[in-house]
């Protein structure tokens, strides 16, 4: 295989680009897990303070670079475009139980995914705190390719009923690009590759693709996420009423506005990025 070596006229403000994304993918990957070139969040409307949301994020990608770019860095000017919010990103409760990684997630603003967790953030009282769940989690990261818009949400109904219990907002929110960051090795369902990452997600509760992209001084293999723009689409808030004991039929309607919504926001804005009229969610 033709290695291609990047040249040494490249500018400095592509090598300090090329040095954090490094320490990000390695501090991922060493301890336990920015911007990606580009980054861009865009808001298609404007949201309340005085009430509390969940932004439920999609595709989860490989390393969920986009909502951790856009909520964790500001690196997309997050307090300009929403002003008077505190965004939280949610991750798997087995993050914190690192050393080091731990401390390195709560200097970004990320906690933990858990019920009790995200209870408190949304117990905020007057608002003004968002709740960022990426809520296809491992096993969405398994159908990450390029091209692909798979989302594991149909199961995903937890953040529903907690929205209820607390009145939160519900937004959908895209991030397009996600997927198109790195490469994976072919692992259809069925496959032996991938029956042994499902077994080892069940055991572990996480699991990490086998990936790979670009490298620091080469652009032909490594691990470096490949310099692909992220558009991350916020979409139009779902107003919730407070319920404190939601029923079944009710938590079943508001998922269905949900995933009606989400499809809607992926439709309207797709052909600005480049994805072909052909292609749609496709929702397990």
């Amino acid at each position: 295989m033709k290695v291609e070596f990047a040249p040494l006229n490249i500018p400095l403000a592509r090598r300090l680009q090329t040095a954090a994304v490094l320490q990000w993918v390695l501090s991922f990957l060493l301890l336990a897990e920015v911007c990606i070139g580009v980054i861009v969040l865009i808001k298609t409307q404007d949201l309340d303070p005085t009430h509390n949301y969940i932004f439920g994020f999609h595709p989860h990608g490989v390393l969920v670079a986009g909502a951790f770019g856009n909520f964790c860095t500001n690196y997309s000017d997050f307090k300009k475009l929403f002003p008077g919010f505190t965004a939280y990103l949610q991750m798997l409760p087995f993050c914190f139980g690192c050393p080091l990684f731990r401390e390195y997630l709560m200097s970004v603003g990320a906690v933990s995914v858990s019920k009790k967790s995200v209870s408190y953030v949304l117990s905020k009282e007057g608002g003004g705190n968002i709740s960022v769940i990426v809520l296809g989690g491992a096993e969405e990261s398994l159908e990450a390719h390029p091209g692909k818009f798979t989302l594991f949400i149909r199961q995903r109904k937890g953040f529903i009923k907690i929205a209820l219990t607390h009145g939160a907002y519900l937004v959908p929110v895209f991030s397009f690009g996600e997927n198109e960051l790195f490469k994976q090795v072919n692992n259809p369902e069925g496959s032996w590759l991938r029956t042994v990452q499902e077994k080892l997600q069940k055991i572990m509760g996480f699991t990490l693709p086998l990936f790979h992209a670009r490298g620091v001084f080469q652009y032909s293999f490594g691990l470096m996420p490949y310099r692909i723009p992220i558009h991350t689409v916020v979409g139009r808030p779902i107003p919730v009423h407070q319920t404190q004991h939601p029923t079944l039929e009710q938590i079943d309607e508001l998922h269905q506005t949900y995933m009606e919504e989400l499809r809607k926001l992926f439709e309207e804005h797709k052909g600005k990025y480049g994805i072909p009229e052909h292609k749609t969610l496709i929702f397990k």
